[in-house]
């Protein structure tokens, strides 16, 4: 079926709206957003910021590009959100780019709707089924653009992309949308006859759904004897009233499957057969007779029942299993009943172990009571069993803990943007959940938007990550600056006591003492800043080695110039974490204990990104830190997973 064009609207006499002087970036963005905003869904999950900038951008500027993943796998969820700085542009991707191929698959985009009342109303919403599977979004599209203004259109697929028979298209008025119903139900779409009706919502669909359950006529028997006949087959429901069809299935070779489908005139006839056929004796089997059902439906039944089982399983063991890692790789399940059965009764005591037969690091113990289970963890909680800190807690089921895991990275992502804001650090330096476009001299005088950091936007990749004069950032010696948000830890060499008091504008090495400019220019408010090429520590200190060392050079007379001296890379001496150290600090000394071990490791390979990646790695929980510190390839392969996420987010 054919369809005229879709008039589209004249844009002509439209004017752009006034851009405010003196320039305001955050209000103009803020502005513009709502009017020029895209979503664009079907997305492989390869697709990123920058592909996607590259295909929209040549319709006009793009303010920012999202591309929405999940919170805790970072992995795409299949859509993106476009914003542009003018409507026009929008609406001329949407015109053009609609239906494009992404990574070999059609986008599709539609403007976004911020407010959801719109999508949950229904309101000019139609459902199309019995499509030919050759009808894909773009088809459809041009099928029913000619009957009004389409806000979206979908084809159902299944996960290999084929199409499930059925789709949507949701229209701007509900004229619109009963105008499709009259023209275009009961039509030939590539032969096929198609049904088009307004969406019934799931919940109305149930209600309708239990309302046919409770009225079926349609029954599934199993069980038969492979010997019985159609006409036999029939003659055995026959007397139980009019049936309209009977089937037994066969195979290739015309032998019966062992199940069949008999279908009564009414429902009273098919129900009475239900009760008198079902577990009844037919040819030497029992046969199974009940109402007939979708596979769906199956499934779906199967699903309810194996969750339910599950369920009461995890209700039986609640508050007495409980969940151990950080084990030794010469523990088994006899040692670690060894160490727990002074608590109580152990139901159940396993170590989990991989193909080879390898201990994996964890397992479960079960208690016969929550009391002891208690008790077992109160105790146990972070004991040295070996040469390692074990971990013990309730165990927990795989949705909780993945909630739990959401909210913590929720709080964290929090604290670190306020911690960000108030160093003056973009907010796109702690998550980075928008591309930024670089500046260049493509983007026009007049929207100069690029060159300005927006909350939650990525700043551009050409522009310097700190001022030059630098920001005071926590930061290991010899190290640059942090950019994934995690604090960070002094070396173990250096003095943790309160710093010597010094004056307003004071050396970091001499007190009382004017710091030397590069230049030999001293700031005019008096604040010390770090030389060109160094790092500045916290506090105000310049990182490197301090006073203590006897090879320190003599600090410079008071207002006297500094020659600039290339920094040499010192490469601090690898310390070690003893058990008792650790058995007597608080949780966040002990990560911070490791952290210093860790970052030493690592600054000698990767000087450059060891500060982000000991920030990455101090993510983990302390038991499994202290794993990485006594095994060097499990180190070595955690830093490989931190380098290609930076990598990865690079590109």
């Amino acid at each position: 079926m054919s369809s005229p064009s879709v008039p589209q609207p004249e844009l002509s006499g439209t004017e752009a709206p006034q851009v405010p002087a003196p320039y305001n970036p955050p209000q103009t963005s803020v502005a513009s957003a709502p009017s020029a905003s895209l979503y664009v869904g079907e997305l492989d999950a390869t697709v990123t910021e920058a592909m996607l900038f590259e295909i929209f951008n040549m319709i006009g500027p793009v303010a920012s590009i999202r591309v929405c993943r999940d919170a805790v796998t970072r992995r795409s969820l299949g859509y993106a959100y476009v914003n542009y700085l003018n409507a026009s542009d929008g609406e001329r991707a949407l015109e053009q780019l609609n239906y494009s191929l992404i990574k070999n698959r059609a986008c599709r985009i539609m403007w976004s709707q911020r407010d959801p009342a719109l999508r949950k109303t229904g309101q000019g919403n139609i459902f199309i089924k019995n499509l030919d599977e050759a009808i894909d979004n773009k088809a459809l599209h041009d099928t029913f653009a000619a009957f009004g203004n389409v806000l979206s259109c979908k084809v159902a697929t299944d996960e290999q992309g084929r199409s499930k028979g059925y789709g949507f298209v949701h229209y701007e008025t509900s004229e619109a949308a009963e105008q499709a119903i009259k023209a275009v139900n009961g039509m030939l779409l590539n032969d096929k006859k198609v049904y088009v009706g307004l969406h019934i919502s799931r919940k109305e669909r149930q209600s309708k759904l239990d309302e046919f359950k409770a009225q079926f006529t349609n029954l599934y028997v199993k069980n038969l004897d492979t010997e019985v006949t159609q006409e036999e087959f029939e003659q055995l429901f026959s007397k139980y009233g009019t049936i309209t069809s009977a089937l037994v299935s066969v195979d290739q070779e015309g032998k019966s499957k062992g199940f069949g489908f008999v279908n009564f005139e009414k429902h009273d006839e098919a129900q009475k057969a239900v009760d008198e056929l079902h577990d009844s004796d037919f040819k030497g089997k029992k046969l199974f007779v009940s109402r007939a059902q979708k596979k769906a439906e199956r499934e779906e039944e199967l699903r309810k029942s194996y969750e339910q089982a599950k369920l009461e399983k995890l209700n039986k063991y609640q508050g007495v299993n409980l969940y151990l890692k950080n084990l030794e790789d010469d523990i088994d399940d006899d040692k670690l009943r060894a160490e727990f059965e002074s608590f109580g009764t152990v139901t159940s005591c396993k170590v989990m172990r991989d193909d080879k037969g390898v201990s994996k690091g964890f397992g479960f113990v079960c208690f016969s009571s929550p009391d002891e289970a208690t008790k077992a963890v109160a105790e146990m909680n972070n004991k040295i069993v070996g040469t390692k800190p074990l971990y013990v807690s309730l165990a927990q089921r795989r949705e909780i803990r993945r909630q739990q895991l959401e909210s913590q990275i929720a709080q964290r992502n929090q604290i670190r943007a306020q911690q960000a804001a108030a160093a003056g650090i973009p907010g796109g330096y702690i998550n980075g959940p928008m591309y930024y476009p670089p500046p260049g001299p493509a983007f026009p005088q007049g929207r100069g938007i690029m060159g300005y950091p927006q909350p939650g936007m990525m700043p551009p990749r050409g522009a310097p990550r700190y001022p030059q004069g630098g920001i005071p950032v926590p930061g290991y010696p010899q190290a640059p600056p942090q950019g994934y948000g995690m604090p960070a830890y002094p070396s173990r060499g250096l003095p943790r006591g309160p710093p010597p008091s010094r004056g307003p504008g004071s050396s970091p090495t001499v007190p009382n003492a004017q710091a030397p400019r590069a230049n030999g220019v001293t700031p005019a408010n008096g604040a010390p800043r770090a030389p060109q090429g160094s790092t500045a520590a916290p506090g105000g200190r310049a990182s490197g080695p301090q006073s203590q060392s006897s090879n320190a050079p003599t600090p410079a007379p008071v207002g006297t110039a500094v020659p600039q001296a290339a920094p040499e890379a010192v490469v601090p001496e690898v310390s070690t974490i003893t058990s008792e150290q650790l058995a007597t600090a608080s949780p966040m000394e002990q990560k911070q204990m490791i952290g210093e071990v860790i970052y030493v490791k690592i600054v000698g390979e990767h000087p450059d990104l060891a500060g982000k990646i000991t920030g990455m790695l101090l993510e983990m929980d302390n038991s499994e830190l202290l794993h990485l510190l006594d095994n060097a390839q499990a180190l070595n392969g955690k830093v490989a997973e931190a380098l290609s996420v930076l990598n990865e987010y690079k590109q």
